[in-house]
């Protein structure tokens, strides 16, 4: 009787805390119900702030479709990839690693990542203040980061970004992490390593921001710092720290539905032309050369590494060539919207080797268990891209890295050469570490809290059973 008198209680508490809160965060105006279509479009227009730039529908239109595409790579894509390379027994729990961080990570940005990753601040992140539960966040346009869309259409998108990095650690914690544990470290990793970060590569005024304001010039179109390696580098950490899976390398442990990571796989091939074409933030030239780049790297990266893994084992596999297309979309992310198409295909090109490599010789060589290969593709791979976009860089692709940068009121071109080479490798080395470290930390306290690991019977069981009390196949 107690639970149902407190369940009552719960639900007329809620309905009312939820219309108090929506009365703080957004205005009210009971007359509105009588008014016509058009009159509310002009109420809302009216929002907009005085002097705001126009937005252009068909920007909008191809950043609000960009969003979609990102979010389709966490659910379904990277769900059924990562979900169809584990043991039937640990499905459910390893496609829940991604599921989840679509609500988690939402609330976190919308409370506080945003403002820590995009509002004004110092070098290294926003103040929290600015944006707090989105505020002010609406249609009228920030010309610093996207003049001709609204504000709340350049929120959505990054936040699909900061959905999927944490997304892709899962996959060297698969089949041994902790539930509990795994949701604490996403937590806290996303706001010490990925809202600082994304402020100092993409926010105004941030450290590495070659555009807005920032100290060191780094050239990073969609994500090669803030996604890939950041995630790729916390994710060997990760697997370093919480060990070898139990029987690694002795067991066999085949993946029990490439199937579903070839429909995953193919899923983040078309996802990823959101993920970069999008990040121009305009339906110009610059999505469309980044949209040709995106793609002929995919396909050269997957026909290196099925060539490569041809000649090295006698042949190809299907799940080879998969990879080393996944492999060539995490090259091409920080060049994309700085190459031409046959530097992107070289590019790719490279990807498949250096990827395939790193995936079956460098693991082997030390012996770490990075269940589904997150370091091997995703940190070498970004790796690769940024200092090949050191040299690569060109201004008739995008013409604002020849004028926009200044040093000591002196104008700095940023084409490929040494000195951007350089830079490159400056925030390279920066996202290594600061990664590195703070997720070795984040472990450390994690583990401290709630344990990371699962025990030896659970592990044994199955994660889906002992995490989530379910099984994926009944038969």
């Amino acid at each position: 009787m107690n639970f149902i008198h407190h369940s009552a209680k719960l639900f007329l508490i809620l309905p009312v805390a939820c219309i108090l809160i929506g009365f703080s965060v957004t205005p009210s105006n009971a007359a509105e119900n009588g008014l016509s279509l058009e009159q509310r479009v002009t109420r809302i227009e009216a929002l907009q702030q005085p002097g705001a730039p126009p937005v252009n529908t068909g920007d909008n239109a191809w950043v609000l479709v960009s969003s979609a595409l990102v979010l389709m790579m966490t659910a379904p894509g990277l769900i059924l990839f990562y979900g169809g390379l584990v043991r039937s027994k640990n499905v459910l729990a390893t496609m829940m690693h991604s599921l989840i961080l679509m609500a988690l990570v939402s609330a976190l940005w919308m409370v506080f990542g945003y403002s820590l990753a995009f509002a004004p601040g110092n070098g290294f992140v926003g103040d929290p203040r600015t944006y707090f539960m989105l505020r002010d966040v609406g249609g009228a346009p920030n010309a610093d980061y996207a003049g001709t869309v609204p504000q709340q259409s350049f929120m959505l998108f990054q936040m699909m970004f900061a959905i999927i990095t944490p997304a892709l650690i899962s996959g060297a914690v698969a089949e041994r992490i902790k539930f509990k544990a795994y949701v604490l470290f996403v937590l806290l990793w996303v706001t010490v390593v990925y809202f600082p970060l994304c402020h100092m590569v993409w926010g105004k005024g941030g450290y590495f921001n070659w555009a807005l304001g920032g100290r060191v010039p780094v050239l990073d179109f969609a994500g090669g710092t803030v996604v890939h390696i950041s995630s790729g580098v916390s994710a060997l950490v990760c697997a370093l720290v919480l060990g070898k899976r139990t029987g690694y390398p002795v067991e066999p442990m085949l993946p029990h539905n490439v199937v579903l990571s070839l429909i995953g796989a193919g899923l983040l091939w078309v996802g990823w032309f959101g993920f970069n074409a999008g990040s121009a933030l305009n339906a110009g030239t610059l999505a469309t050369s980044a949209f040709a780049a995106t793609h002929f790297s995919a396909a050269a990266a997957a026909l290196s590494w099925a060539a490569v893994e041809w000649f090295h084992k006698g042949r190809p596999s299907v799940l080879g060539a998969a990879s080393g297309m996944v492999a060539g979309l995490a090259t091409i992310t920080p060049a994309s919207g700085f190459v031409t198409v046959p530097a992107a295909f070289c590019i790719g090109l490279t990807a498949g080797v250096v990827c395939y490599l790193a995936v079956t010789k460098l693991k082997a060589k030390f012996s770490y268990d990075d269940s589904l290969d997150v370091f091997g593709v995703h940190a070498v791979g970004s790796i690769t891209g940024m200092l090949m976009l050191g040299f690569l860089a060109n201004t008739l692709v995008n013409p604002a890295i020849a004028t926009t940068f200044q040093a000591n009121g002196v104008t700095v071109s940023l084409a490929g050469g040494k000195s951007q080479f350089i830079h490159q490798i400056e925030a390279v080395v920066f996202t290594v570490a600061f990664a590195g470290i703070a997720s070795f930390i984040i472990l450390k306290l994690v583990d401290k809290v709630v344990g990371l690991r699962v025990d030896v019977e659970d592990e044994d069981a199955g994660l889906d059973l002992t995490q989530h009390g379910e099984r994926a196949y009944t038969d």
